[in-house]
């Protein structure tokens, strides 16, 4: 694992119609690693995804990309690429179209974007369904639809937002392991939301536990289960 920071948050805190949603958060992500932002509804996991981002500034505190600071900075020009919880997949474009919009955006030409969505999709197990209708789609295709559009742009870091809250049953543990052999193959700093702790533990080098705004544990898997910090923490892994 490489030891240098990618991501810091510091004294972060957000707003919202005068609720207080992060209340001077502090975080530092190391290069590569796999997190997961796991805790209920509304406790502030997302708002971190989003401020990581881009698609969100903090009402004070600092955004830092290896050590510069970047908030402020939109989210296209951050090497950062997010799936979101419903996909936002383009209903008029096909499975190719969709994979390859970021990259006609970057103007590339069409001989290399061919090469590059047909390279993606062949990754995530898609090969063939190059002209398919989204709407053909099953939720479990659409959802590596969008991490094929996210990846072809070669982002540094990945952002997923709840991305299997829609699926269930062999379907969701098929999208779980691609996603985890995906971050390994691309060396990729891996930042995921959930509120599910079994999946934040199989998936995540590190477990960030987040409740009403704040830290409650940060660390591996391992150490969450065998050592919870607080009550909250361990009726929350446990139950």
């Amino acid at each position: 694992m490489n030891n240098s920071v990618i991501v810091s948050l510091r004294d972060i805190v957000v707003e919202f119609d005068g609720q207080r949603i992060l209340d001077g958060l502090n975080l530092d992500i190391h290069d590569k690693e796999f997190v997961t932002l796991l805790g209920s509804s509304g406790c502030g996991k997302t708002t971190t995804l989003r401020l990581i981002a881009g698609f969100l500034e903090p009402n004070s505190g600092k955004v830092l990309l290896k050590g510069e600071d970047i908030t402020g900075v939109p989210p296209y020009k951050r090497p950062v690429n997010t799936v979101f919880q419903k996909y936002a997949l383009f209903p008029h474009l096909n499975v190719f179209e969709n994979v390859a919009f970021g990259l006609r955006l970057k103007k590339m030409d069409e001989e290399t974007i061919r090469r590059k969505v047909r390279d993606m999709l062949e990754v995530v197990g898609l090969k063939g369904f190059e002209r398919r209708s989204i709407s053909q789609m099953s939720g479990g295709q659409q959802q590596r639809v969008a991490i094929a559009r996210s990846l072809v742009n070669e982002p540094e870091i990945l952002l997923l937002d709840e991305p299997l809250s829609a699926l269930d049953g062999v379907i969701k543990e098929s999208i779980k392991e691609k996603i985890k052999q995906i971050a390994r193959d691309y060396h990729l700093t891996t930042i995921i939301v959930t509120h599910d702790p079994e999946e934040a533990l199989t998936l995540s080098d590190k477990v960030l536990i987040v409740n009403d705004g704040s830290i409650s544990q940060y660390g591996a898997p391992e150490e969450i289960i065998t050592t919870p910090q607080n009550a909250f923490i361990k009726e929350f892994i446990l139950n």
